[in-house]
């Protein structure tokens, strides 16, 4: 009877059993021996560190062929060279900042280059010729400008998108404290995305729109720097540009990928 009712209260306590999960990991055999899978395991780490290796050396001699500056397309040398924005570009960091002084404010453009999707002759919708582009065939780029006063605490940050050599303004808000405005971080984030901000810039009197675009033009968010950014953007997601001057922005990543897991790998 003693064996029966021990029987009875493990039963009763089966669904409770299996939700525990063990602690110490269950080792299953295979026909094999642990040996032969530590060996095994040995042997993949091995393989993997050689054919890193390997892809880096071929990387590193490939960019050092095509290291041209030449190659550079001008129109992009050209722009920066004007000096009206000073360009922030950082190797692994898909956010490009723009930034540049107009009085007393303080004015910082910023777009992602992971925003900027495929771009290709694959994507081109049928029918259309590569000589007769209609508006609305680029794909949109978000961006947005903070301009910050020396003689105001507050901020106004537009959110536009840039596409065909125009931006489109999709609203504008004012902040009263400028750090929320323009600081990069979480906790910002998070504020901005509680406070009311202003109205959608499309539910606005049109004069007053026109005024607002005005203004963001006479601040160099114009129809230049709508041709440069996604051209800058499209530059850099291919590889093909680097600290504004020199090619291998995404090869370079690449190569620097390649050599963290090959240091992970073999350590």
């Amino acid at each position: 009877m003693a064996a029966l009712r021990t029987v009875r209260r493990l039963t009763k306590l089966r669904p409770a059993l299996r939700a525990v999960r063990p602690t110490v990991g269950v080792v299953r055999c295979r026909g094999f021996a642990v040996g032969n899978k530590l060996a095994s395991s040995s042997s993949a780490t091995t393989l993997l560190a050689q054919r890193l290796r390997a892809a880096i050396s071929y990387e590193a001699e490939v960019q050092q062929d095509d290291v041209q500056v030449g190659a550079v397309p001008q129109d992009l040398v050209e722009f920066l060279q004007e000096g009206e924005w000073e360009i922030k570009d950082t190797p692994a960091n898909d956010e490009v900042f723009l930034t540049r002084r107009f009085g007393d404010e303080s004015i910082r453009f910023m777009f992602s280059i992971a925003d900027l999707q495929s771009i290709s002759d694959e994507d081109e919708p049928e029918g259309m010729d590569d000589e007769s582009p209609a508006r609305g065939d680029e794909p949109a780029l978000r961006v947005s400008v903070a301009i910050t006063k020396s003689t105001h605490p507050g901020a106004l940050h537009a959110d536009l998108y840039c596409a065909d050599g125009a931006f489109d303004v999709a609203n504008v808000a004012y902040y009263k404290d400028a750090r929320i405005a323009t600081e990069l971080s979480i906790t910002s984030d998070c504020e901005r995305r509680t406070l009311w901000t202003g109205p959608l810039f499309e539910s606005l009197d049109p004069a007053l729109k026109e005024a607002f675009e005005a203004y963001l033009r006479e601040r160099g968010v114009d129809g230049a720097l709508a041709g440069f950014v996604p051209r800058y953007a499209l530059w850099a997601r291919n590889g093909e540009w680097q600290n504004g001057l020199e090619s291998g922005r995404g090869d370079s990543e690449y190569l620097e990928w390649l050599h963290g897991v090959e240091g992970f790998v073999k350590a």
